[in-house]
């Protein structure tokens, strides 16, 4: 039986990963839970699967779920708490579903700890790669991406090695106005945005679909991840989210991973590797019922937010911590209804073009840098 902190539990992804770890009690058992303030969602995982240790985000959530729970399990406050469970001395495995660059130290904590990591949290490679894979690589820990392209490249790069690989392929839906031209994005709507053609993800991976900086996080990601260079790194455009990624070799074979838009087997493979189990939720891939695959080429020029990423991930140093600050903050701005869809990508390219860059940064310099590119943003409103 494996003890499972999950960072991020009313979440999308976990919420997708109580659902694995619901499908397998005789393998998981749910040790520790942190979320936000959403108790709504916290309240019923808390009493089905009884943590011992909750960490929610201030006083106020704390106070509203400790009158409701039957059992004594430590409850703590605040994000050196999160820290603290995903490096307890009794968890095999910690789940990083937490959105943003909050979700940085909690994962130092579990690298140092020397625990089995899977991770969404694609914020902490983005912000801090050579930091974090630095220190994956001195403990002896493998990072299982739960991204369902990261983890397609993960299980494609099983079939051969690392120096073999030619480049990676990364495939992208197109997100909500795949089909639409950027004149026609100047009115749309927050829920127009909202509804991603194949994936059920949270607002703001859905906001991030839409622009392409989802696509532009991952292959930064990617980059820090699998160590390939961006310029052996290219997205394309699959509008049927059945290929997830590719690899291609150096002798030219392409090794593709295929599988139905389900988030929660990415999220069984990471949990279960290097074992495979069988995924009893949900049908599986009917290429005949599928009939055709469409590829085409990605366009910078109407997806200017991937044409950052690959800006910001070959400057490098703490130009990602501003691509990726000043996106969170925008997209924040975007589902508050105060700025328009295409002011996400004009705020963004804001802030990179007023950020001095600097090279090697340690942790403190990227949190400094983070917190400058939010205020950076709330500035352009205000």
């Amino acid at each position: 039986m494996k003890q499972v902190t999950l960072l991020g539990a009313t979440g999308s992804i976990g919420l997708q990963t109580i659902d694995v770890i619901r499908e397998h009690p005789e393998l998981f058992s749910l040790f520790a839970i942190a979320f936000g303030k959403n108790t709504e969602k916290a309240l019923p995982i808390i009493h089905e699967f009884q943590p011992k240790y909750i960490v929610v985000d201030d006083e106020s959530a704390r106070d509203k779920i400790i009158h409701h729970i039957s059992y004594n399990p430590t409850i703590l406050v605040g994000s050196e708490a999160m820290s603290d469970i995903a490096s307890h001395p009794d968890v095999d495995i910690v789940v990083n579903a937490v959105l943003g660059s909050v979700g940085l130290d909690a994962t130092l904590e579990a690298i140092r700890a020397k625990k089995q990591l899977a991770f969404a949290n694609k914020e902490t490679l983005v912000t801090a790669g050579h930091i974090v894979m630095k220190e994956a690589r001195q403990n002896g820990v493998e990072l299982l991406p739960v991204d369902s392209e990261h983890s397609a490249i993960h299980q494609c790069l099983r079939g051969g090695k690392a120096e073999e690989v030619k480049r990676i392929i990364v495939t992208a839906s197109g997100g909500s106005f795949r089909d639409r031209t950027r004149d026609e994005l100047k009115d749309v709507t927050v829920q127009d945005a909202l509804n991603h053609p194949n994936w059920s993800m949270g607002a703001k991976i859905t906001i991030d679909s839409a622009t392409m900086m989802n696509k532009g996080l991952e292959v930064i990601e990617a980059h820090w991840l699998f160590n390939i260079p961006y310029e052996r790194i290219d997205v394309v455009l699959h509008k049927e989210s059945v290929i997830h990624s590719m690899v291609e070799f150096q002798d030219n074979n392409v090794m593709a991973q295929l599988g139905t838009p389900d988030m929660r087997v990415p999220i069984q493979y990471a949990l279960t590797y290097p074992d495979r189990i069988e995924f009893p939720a949900g049908k599986g891939l009917n290429l005949m019922k599928m009939g055709k695959l469409h590829f085409s080429e990605m366009s910078f020029e109407r997806f200017p937010c991937l044409k950052m990423a690959y800006e910001a991930g070959k400057t490098g140093g703490t130009l990602p911590a501003v691509l990726n600050a000043a996106n969170e903050e925008a997209v924040h701005l975007f589902l508050q209804n105060r700025i328009s869809f295409l002011q996400i990508e004009e705020f963004i390219q804001r802030a990179m073009d007023e950020h001095e860059v600097i090279q090697k940064p340690d942790l403190e310099t990227i949190k400094e840098i983070d917190g400058w590119a939010r205020r950076q943003v709330k500035s352009y409103v205000n």
